[in-house]
């Protein structure tokens, strides 16, 4: 009896160690499938040819974040180098530290184009971000009184851009402008008492509440967390102002920027820019 007792407990310890010898089988095999796998992707990516890029936090790095994976099945990948824009992107463009710049509109490369000897070109419109007039203390313009204090961007292209706005909506007359550029000293007559500061565009949002009317770029104010749809007048959609995507004549018909302008320009792109934005930014691509 105690002979078979032994031979019973040797034989569960037996079957116990092989299935726990089976067990730890069955878990290495798991573990190096997902190492292979991971091991993979991670080969993917490297097979993939990287573009670099300088683009606005918003809506600009987030409508390319949106054609990425569309992208990769094409062989590419962007690497947004900043989303913190500044003076110097143009300049790093030209220099080659980035492939593409996707942050301005075609009069402001225009004007850094003749300011600075550059000949970085256009090789697409994306989209709209028509600029307007904003404020805390007033719900529509016929609220806004008399005296009231205004501040606009200081900036040539979009400080004329703001000065137009102004004009449309019957508030200033201006004198004759050379290429889209303008200063308050373009002004010619008040038809409406107003108090206009210049003030740089990054500024402005940091100082809302000291003024009765803002003015500033669409992605300056999304970036800030307002509500970009609540203005009391803008731009009509048939703004001039695309914002595009610009590299140098070398690289204009690169065929992995090629590709990036053909997605950013498709209607799918078109749909995702109308439906997040919810009409503060404008596809150029019309959806049906």
């Amino acid at each position: 009896m105690k002979i078979k007792k032994f031979i019973t407990a040797v034989l569960a310890a037996s079957l116990a160690l092989t299935a726990f010898a089976g067990c730890g089988s069955s878990s290495s095999s798991s573990d190096s499938k997902s190492s292979s796998a991971s091991s993979s992707e991670s080969s993917d990516k490297k097979d993939l040819k990287e573009i670099k890029a300088l683009a606005d936090l918003t809506p600009h790095s987030e409508i390319l974040k949106y054609i990425e994976p569309k992208l990769n099945e094409k062989g590419y990948t962007i690497n947004i180098v900043s989303t913190a824009s500044d003076a110097t992107w143009n300049e790093k463009t030209v220099k080659g530290e980035v492939d593409f710049n996707y942050f301005q509109h075609e009069p402001y490369l225009t004007e850094w184009n003749e300011i600075n000897s550059g000949n970085l070109v256009n090789i697409g419109n994306i989209h709209v971000e028509p600029i307007a007039a904003y404020s805390e203390k007033y719900k529509s313009a016929d609220e806004v009184p008399d005296k009231a204090k205004i501040v606009i961007p200081d900036d040539a292209t979009n400080e004329y851009r703001a000065l137009r706005i102004l004009e449309q909506q019957g508030w200033i007359k201006l004198g004759k402008t050379e290429n889209a550029r303008a200063s308050i000293k373009d002004i010619t007559e008040y038809v409406k008492p107003l108090e206009i500061t210049e003030l740089d565009s990054y500024q402005i949002n940091a100082h809302i509440s000291e003024f009765d009317v803002y003015i500033n770029n669409t992605n300056k104010v999304i970036e800030a967390g307002l509500d970009a749809t609540k203005f009391l007048f803008r731009e009509g959609e048939d703004s001039p102002y695309a914002n595009i995507v610009v590299t140098t004549p070398d690289k204009k018909d690169d065929e992995g920027l090629k590709a990036i302008v053909e997605l950013l320009q498709s209607e799918d792109t078109a749909k995702f820019i109308k439906e997040k934005y919810n009409g503060a930014v404008i596809p150029v691509t019309k959806v049906s």
